[in-house]
Formats: C-alpha cells, structure tokens, sequence
C-alpha cells in the first residue's frame, strides 16, 4: 500500500470518526439535527460559509478552469465577493425571521413568508433538482482525487461508494454538527495545501508568477484575455452577477444561516470573507502553472490538471496529502447537501403534500432514511454522467438563482409580490432554465437578432427577466382588495 493511499485512507477515517463524535451531548431532535439547535457562533458559521468557497469545484474546477479557459477563470473571484457584500444586508432579516418562527429549511421560510404550503412543495422540488447535480459535483471530484492520488490503487467508482458511504454514515448520526466539526479540519488544512501549491509551483517551474504569466503570454498570446465569443466579457460579467444573486439561495448555504445564534455574527463574516476568497487566486496559479507543463488535457480532463502537475511534482507522500485535502473538499459541502436534501424531503415535500401535521419526530426520522435514498441516487448519476465540474455547478446555479427576486421581495419593509406571483415567477425561471439545458440553447441561438456583444449573455439571466417579469403581473393581478373593499362587496 502506498504512502499517499495510506494518507487519504487516514483523514477519511478521521473525518468519520469526527462526524459521528459531533453529536455527542446533544438530543437530535429535528432542530439539533438540521441547525444545530441555532447555537452556532461566529467561527462555526463562517466556517459553514466557507465551505461554499473550497468545495471539489474550487481545488479540481477553479484550476482546471484556469488550465483549460484562462481569464475567464477569474468569475469565480468576483461572484463570491459580491455575495458577501450582498449578505451584510440580506442575511439579518431572514435570521430573524427564521428564529422567530423555528424555521428548519429554506422551503419552510417560503412557506411561512407566503402563507402558501403550495410555495413551499414547488421550492422544495427545485432545491432538490439543484443539490442534486451539486452532491453529483462533490462525488465526482472525490473519485478524481483519490484515484489520481493513490496512482490508480482505487478506482474512481470504488471512491465515490467510499465517500458516499462514509458521509451517509455521519450525517445520518450528527447531521449538520458533523458537518461543522469537519469543516474546522478542511479549511486548515487546504488553507494550507494551496497557499503552498500556489506559490511553490510557478516558482518551480517559471522562477515566479511574473515570469509564469510572461511564459504563457509568449506560448499562448489570447490565453490570458478574453475571447471575443464564448466566455467573452460579456458572459464574464452576467455570469458573475448571476452567480452572486444565486449564492445564498443554495438551499444549504440559506439553511447554514439557521444555525446562528447572533445576527451580528453575519455582518462580522461580510467583512471577512471576501478577503478569504483571495486564496482562491493560489488555486488558480496552479492551473495556469500546469498549462504548460502537463499540455494536451480536453473536456472533463482539464478538471485533472493540479493533479496530473502534482504527480510529476512532489513525492508519494506528499500527493497524499494533496489528495487529503481534496478528499475533504468533497465530504464537508457533501455532507451539507445530504442534510438539507433529506431535511427538504421529509419537512417540506412529505410534511407538504402527505401529512401537514407531522410530529418533528417522525419527520426527524424521515429525514435520516432520505439520506442513503439520496446518496445513492447521486452515486448512480456520478457515474453515469460526463458533465465538467463547471458546467455542472452553473446548471444548478440557474436553478436557485430562480428564488432570489421572491427572497428579496419578502425581506422588504412591504412585499408587494403574492404567493401566486411568487410561485409562477420560480415555475416559469425553472422552467426555462430546464428547457435551455435540455437542448444546450444559448442566448445567441435564442435571439440571433441580437448585437454580438450581448449574445453571450448567460442563458440564466432569460430565465431570471422572465421570473421577474411573471412575478411582478401575477402579483398586480392578484392583489389581496383592502379590507373596507372587500365589506362593501359583500
């Protein structure tokens, strides 16, 4: 057994051991299980937060991005950043209201927002079709490292039933406490693997980053500007802009809001975290450094470029390490994804459509059975599936980025928008995002009429005109009368 297999096989085995531990001393209840019993302080939930940042899509996806589009890597920079900025004013108000009415979900605060149980199904459903190729996101990345890393001693199927059967396990056991406990964990440890990959490898190979970026200009003059078509400035900015509105709208990352226990606690964070989104910039110069050392990777390979640069690197030992941290990457967002799935299956679909009065104890253990059901749903579209890490992390995007004009709506002083202007605003958005994806339209296939500079335009943002459009007609029309209208009628 190797030295890099025996590495991996030990931090995954820790992080079991750390998610099963995290429940110790706590009764979880429906409320402990989901949100930790909104107990959560300031480092906890960054910590939450920061595991939307440094998931298997930042450390495979961010530097094959980088290795296979060049500039247009730098989007997963900005939209992060504008989110937080976005979050010092969006996340208090739907805390407060989470708290002051035990909120567990995200479809449960559109349930309650809008009076409509009806909101709630149709949110629910669209939260599962997004995490779903999201969990497929992190599984899929998972069985990239550990077969990279372990020189093909485990296959990338037989590490994807690991993880997932490891993850399943403790979030069956702790729910999202396990989740919190080993994000402390990953966060120090890639914290520490790509400020050292990012700057010890341009040195290695260029002497520096200057004269890496002057090497890549020289080889690949356009590499590192923007295409004129494609992912052009264009793409680049509504995209950036799409991603940002769509952040907190991750059904697990608006749950992960839930288990503050201070609305101060985020505003602190908005300060925060975009200077933590700079490491990101480390990630990318290891893709740009594997440009042109491991040339020729295309389509869902480039994805294995900070590995394949890695290999040829760094001793046995030490890839094994690399591989720990990505296999941690994977486990901590996916563990996050298999709570609030299950949670939006027992709370918000079984509570919704079959028995609205539900015991929290039967929905509690509910909850738990989902777990394995969507695990193995997802294992089964990892290995059947042949989407790029990016392409699959930008569908789910343009799913829950559908829920934001709603979201914003309700946290207003006065909410103008109704439940059935809400409900065939997201119906609609999801629907065309469906379609789009389905057929691979674009908004130069949609509307060739259009100047070039706009046909790049990311498809999403058809959908999101077109949510906010129906939301705002719907709701004029269906307007509740004032109550002196309404006794003068009768």
């Amino acid at each position: 057994m190797s030295s890099a297999l025996v590495i991996i096989a030990a931090i995954t085995l820790f992080a079991l051991y750390l998610g099963v531990r995290a429940r110790h001393g706590h009764d979880m209840s429906l409320e402990q299980w989901t949100v930790g019993g909104r107990s959560f302080g300031t480092a906890f939930v960054f910590l939450l937060m920061a595991g939307e940042i440094y998931t298997t899509f930042t450390f495979l996806g961010g530097s094959g991005f980088a290795y296979g589009k060049g500039a247009p890597v730098y989007y997963i920079l900005a939209y992060g950043t504008l989110a937080y900025v976005l979050s010092y004013w969006m996340l208090p108000p739907v805390w407060r209201f989470a708290k002051a009415h035990r909120l567990v979900s995200q479809p449960h605060f559109f349930t309650r927002k809008y009076d409509s149980h009806a909101l709630g199904v149709l949110v629910a459903i669209v939260d599962v079709a997004a995490l779903i190729p999201y969990l497929v996101l992190q599984l899929k990345g998972l069985g990239i490292i550990v077969s990279t890393a372990s020189y093909g001693a485990i296959s990338s199927s037989m590490a994807i039933w690991i993880g997932a059967a490891v993850v399943t396990i403790y979030v069956t056991v702790s729910g999202v406490r396990g989740s919190a406990w080993n994000s402390v964990v990953k966060d120090l440890l890639i914290l520490a693997i790509v400020l050292f990959l990012g700057i010890y490898l341009p040195l290695h190979y260029y002497g520096g980053l200057g004269q890496m970026f002057h090497a890549i200009d020289a080889a690949r003059p356009d590499f590192l500007t923007f295409p004129e078509k494609g992912s052009s400035v264009t793409w680049f900015q509504s995209t950036v802009l799409l991603t940002a509105l769509g952040f907190f709208m991750w059904p697990h990352t608006f749950g992960s809001v839930f288990t503050a226990k201070d609305e101060r606690i985020f505003r602190r964070n908005a300060m925060v975290l975009p200077l933590y989104q700079l490491i990101l910039l480390f990630v990318f110069f290891v893709g740009f450094a594997a440009a042109l050392k491991v040339p020729g990777l295309k389509g869902g390979d480039i994805d294995l470029s900070l590995f394949k640069l890695s290999l040829q690197t760094f001793d046995p030992w030490f890839v094994g390490v690399i591989g720990a941290a990505g296999v941690l990457t994977a486990l901590v967002p996916g563990s996050m994804i298999l709570t609030t799935a299950s949670t939006l299956l027992a709370n918000d679909v079984y509570r919704g459509l079959v028995h609205r009065n539900a015991p929290d104890e039967t929905v509690t253990k509910l909850a738990r059975i989902f777990v394995p059901v969507v695990a193995l749903v997802a294992v089964l579209f990892t290995l059947h599936g042949g989407e790029t890490i990016v392409a699959l992390l930008l569908m789910g995007y343009n799913f829950v980025t559908q829920l934001f004009p709603a979201v914003v709506c309700s946290i207003a002083p006065r909410n103008r928008a109704t439940k059935q202007g809400a409900f065939c605003g997201i119906a609609v958005g999801v629907a065309v995002v469906a379609a789009t994806t389905l057929f691979h339209m674009s908004v130069g296939q949609m509307m060739p009429f259009l100047p070039d500079a706009l046909k790049d335009v990311n498809i999403g943002f058809v959908a999101l005109a077109l949510n906010v459009v129906v939301l705002a007609i719907v709701s004029a029309l269906t307007q509740p009368q004032p109550q002196a209208e309404r006794s003068h009628a009768h």
